[in-house]
């Protein structure tokens, strides 16, 4: 039986890929893995140090493997090789129902990701004349059907998505970097609590998380924390930095970016979960900021409105526009009891035409006798001039998006702003994260590949209604 390391390396299978570097401590790392014994004394000694176990037992195959591995090291191509080789060398068919097939999900945090995942895949399938014979049909962007009655597809991180497979293997892109807050729609947890239902349905199933690591949260730093160096463990957690898995990558690079930002480096590239980032407010409070049921404020001729826009070109990001008041009837109250409510939230998802954008927005605005909007300091003169048309001022704030979301905690925290109920507002602002800079200071901004333009609208408009607001004294 053909193994993993011999589809690395025989040059007619995978081998060609895998010419003129040191594959020592991956070898160990699929040996272990797939319960394979260790090739050579220095196999051994790759996986006490990346494991942190004392005894390794081969015939003993893993059925979930989490690969915590600095950029630059090799993760991509491993992956593509697991795949292929689950693909490629094992007979499912005994196991699949007639018209059945076995899945091989490759799955990212989003499609780009995804896809550069599955070409990877593609190539080491098609460059092998062996491997390629196993092509059903000219392969896809986003699949590829074998002969073997399996199918390697790529997903992106959706726990509904992935529902109702027969899976082979489930191979995670970039764990770390997936949504782990329970506001987001596909927080990492629930998405790899719905695939393991698939994999339980065929023997030999693995579940394989390959990544850099990030934040201490997350499936990723949970497999860690309860599996790593841990020997009566089926789940094997492996670590390894950028050179100790890929020695040729650059180590002049590696030090270069150890002296000009050791922390963000020490995760890239030595492979550590980062201490300083954590969850910018609880859950809880943010859900009790939020009005059951209420999705907009109707204008009242007895209160002033503010507003903030977080602009965008229409290609990528959403444009976004918060409105919000300090309710006149509480003017009696102490200051640091007065409520702050954000009336209105709009978002106008990319593609989209910031002209026609800005002009829907005016008619917002003059429902609630506003002629005057904020935006953040970074948009172009365009936004100012689209607005000035519509005889609306455009304003830059002084703030920046980290200094509006260190403003709005006090507000969250104390209760005194109100929020309307919306999904997209709740998950963005759960998915905020806090930084702690060597100087000690905190900086807040949306995670890797996150979006966050309705939560810095909301920031906005709260810090101008409160700056702007004559009876306003701020929160110590």
């Amino acid at each position: 039986m053909i193994t993993i390391l011999d589809l690395m390396r025989d040059e007619r299978l995978c081998g060609a890929q895998f010419r003129g570097a040191t594959w020592t401590a991956w070898e160990a790392c699929l040996a272990a893995a797939f319960g394979l014994p260790m090739p050579s004394p220095e196999h051994r000694d790759a996986f006490h140090r990346h494991t942190r176990r004392d005894v390794y037992t081969a015939g003993r195959p893993c059925r979930e493997l989490f690969a915590v591995v600095g950029r630059g090291g090799g993760k991509s191509r491993i992956a593509a090789l697991i795949a292929t080789y689950l693909a490629t060398m094992r007979d499912y068919r005994r196991h699949l129902a007639p018209g059945e097939v076995a899945t091989v999900a490759v799955i990212a945090a989003d499609r780009r990701q995804a896809r550069a995942a599955m070409r990877y895949i593609r190539g080491a399938i098609e460059y092998s004349p062996a491997l390629s014979e196993l092509i059903a049909a000219p392969p896809k962007s986003e699949s590829i059907a074998l002969r073997n009655n399996v199918l390697i597809e790529v997903h992106t991180a959706s726990y509904r998505s992935t529902r109702g497979y027969t899976l082979a293997a489930a191979i995670l892109d970039e764990l770390a970097f997936w949504r782990t807050d329970d506001g987001s729609a596909n927080p990492d947890a629930e998405i790899v609590a719905a695939l393991r239902p698939g994999l339980a349905k065929m023997p030999g199933s693995m579940l394989i998380g390959i990544s850099s690591p990030y934040a201490r949260r997350g499936v990723l730093w949970d497999a860690y924390q309860r599996h790593f160096g841990r020997a009566d463990s089926t789940t094997l957690v492996w670590q390894g930095s950028t050179c100790e898995m890929n020695p040729l990558f650059d180590r002049e690079i590696v030090d270069a970016e150890l002296a000009r930002d050791p922390i963000r480096a020490r995760a890239e590239y030595l492979a550590e979960f980062r201490e300083d980032v954590t969850n910018y407010v609880p859950e809880d409070v943010i859900r009790r900021a939020v009005d059951a049921g209420r999705a907009l404020s109707r204008p009242s001729e007895s209160e002033i409105y503010r507003a903030f826009v977080d602009p965008s070109g229409g290609a990528r990001d959403s444009f976004a526009l918060a409105i919000a008041h300090t309710p006149r009837a509480e003017s009696s109250r102490p200051a640091h009891a007065r409520t702050l409510v954000i009336d209105a939230i709009h978002e106008w998802r990319a593609p989209c035409s910031p002209q026609r954008v800005v002009s829907e927005i005016a008619a917002i605005l003059a429902q609630y006798r506003i002629r005057k909007v904020w935006g953040d300091a970074y948009a172009g003169e365009w936004v100012a001039g689209e607005f000035t048309q519509h005889g609306i001022r455009y304003e830059r704030c002084e703030l920046n998006r980290s200094a509006l979301y260190l403003h709005l905690e006090p507000l969250l925290m104390t209760q005194r702003i109100r929020l309307p109920e919306h999904e997209r507002l709740m998950s963005q602002l759960m998915g905020l994260e806090r930084k702690t800079g060597r100087t000690g200071s905190d900086s807040v901004d949306h995670a890797p590949g996150a979006h966050d333009d309705l939560a810095n609208a909301v920031a906005g408009a709260a810090y101008v209604a409160l700056r702007y607001d004559p009876y306003y004294v701020p929160v110590a």
